[in-house]
């Protein structure tokens, strides 16, 4: 190759390298390191364009109760491994019908097509295992049909499902519910 076209195409490369580097880096950003969900802002574009294709489909807010404590029993790594377990648990349930993120700290979000809520239920609050030990996991689901709002929109079926979570928190023995008011 000749010089001048070397010196041409040198720009190029590096223009076509730095591009990849930030594409990886926003994908990154997009993802939680602990549990590998989309994180909120990731998760956010997705679901809009989900709920805009399925707009019969349901939208889940969870988070765990008593983390805190749990954290403060078991160590951090058992919370970590509270939340990974978690988010194993809520990708399986979405399957190839939703799909899952975290919010942040213990929430975690879906939206999904076919939901079976008492099994995600049921899988949530199983005992996790860790460092040879079985810990109790109880966590709060509140949902919100699409198809109940009167204005379908995310940050509706969000502020539905969420109240609908704390609902169910403050409901003994009832860890999951579904928004009927609007």
């Amino acid at each position: 190759m000749e010089p001048q076209s070397l010196a041409l195409c040198l720009p190029l490369v590096g223009w076509a390298a730095h591009s990849a580097l930030l594409t990886h880096r926003l994908a990154t950003a997009r993802r939680d390191p602990l549990t590998g969900l989309r994180t909120r802002a990731g998760w956010t574009v997705r679901a809009e364009r989900f709920i805009r294709r399925h707009r019969d489909c349901v939208v889940v807010l969870l988070d765990l109760d008593y983390f805190k404590t749990l954290n403060d029993t078991h160590g951090h790594a058992a919370g970590d491994a509270a939340l990974t377990a978690t988010a194993v648990r809520l990708t399986a349930w979405c399957d190839r019908w939703g799909f899952a993120g975290r919010l942040g700290g213990d929430e975690f979000v879906a939206v999904h097509r076919h939901p079976d809520l008492d099994a995600l239920t049921a899988a949530l609050n199983a005992p996790v295992f860790h460092d040879g030990r079985s810990m109790p996991v109880s966590v709060s689901v509140g949902s919100c049909l699409l198809t109940d709002l009167p204005v379908r929109s995310l940050p509706a079926a969000l502020a539905d499902a969420d109240a609908a979570m704390h609902a169910a928190k403050g409901t003994p023995g009832r860890r999951s519910s579904r928004s009927t008011s609007h």
